[in-house]
């Protein structure tokens, strides 16, 4: 299991990961790339149940490593009742990853933004745009551009081939017309779409 986990995880953050993994009896399954999830957790047969998507850099795979464990130590402690990301999911995970956030992790840079991230951790770190945008950098180069960079009244499409007009800003998400229908959606400043025309 280190082996593997050596090739998805930060080095200092392999042993500690490991030793979370095993005090807690997860099963740890690396999956291909799902568009709507980083990861997920379920129990099965009584086994807790863990998947990541392998194509997370390093640093994203941690904190979602991090984050589905916390649903399984979480559920354990509190009971299957419990909100999925409710005050003990939020409390768990806080402490689970306090101890991944130190610089021989973590770049120096990012280590502000996770503090800020973890007084109060979303659902998902996405929804964080400037945590999103710090880890971003380490993915690989692709040609899509942030909906906050494009210019309003762009055009632009998103993976699923659906394509929007850029809108205004509403506090800190953007409302975008869909092209085909006039329906109006709502879009995170860090959603990542590929430029299809600048108006």
């Amino acid at each position: 299991m280190k082996e593997i986990l050596n090739k998805y995880l930060p080095e200092r953050a392999v042993e500690p990961a490991f030793e979370l993994i095993a005090e807690n009896g997860i099963y740890l399954k690396i999956v291909n790339e799902r568009k709507t999830r980083h990861g997920d957790y379920r129990k099965q047969n009584g086994i807790a149940q863990i998947t990541v998507n392998a194509n997370l850099n390093p640093y994203r795979f941690l904190i979602t490593l991090v984050h589905e464990i916390a649903h399984a130590v979480a559920f354990e402690k509190y009971g299957r009742f419990i909100k999925p990301h409710g005050k003990e999911w939020k409390y768990t995970f806080q402490q689970l990853m306090l101890p991944f956030i130190n610089p021989s992790i973590f770049p120096q840079h990012i280590l502000p933004l996770l503090a800020n991230h973890f007084r109060n951790p979303k659902a998902s770190s996405d929804t964080d745009a400037r945590l999103s945008v710090a880890l971003k950098q380490f993915d690989p180069q692709n040609s899509k551009n942030y909906i906050f960079e494009i210019p309003y009244g762009s055009i632009f499409r998103i993976d699923n081939g659906r394509v929007f007009k850029k809108g205004k800003k509403r506090i800190k998400r953007y409302e975008c017309q869909e092209v085909s229908s006039g329906s109006v959606y709502i879009f995170q400043p860090n959603v990542e779409v590929e430029l299809v025309k600048v108006v």
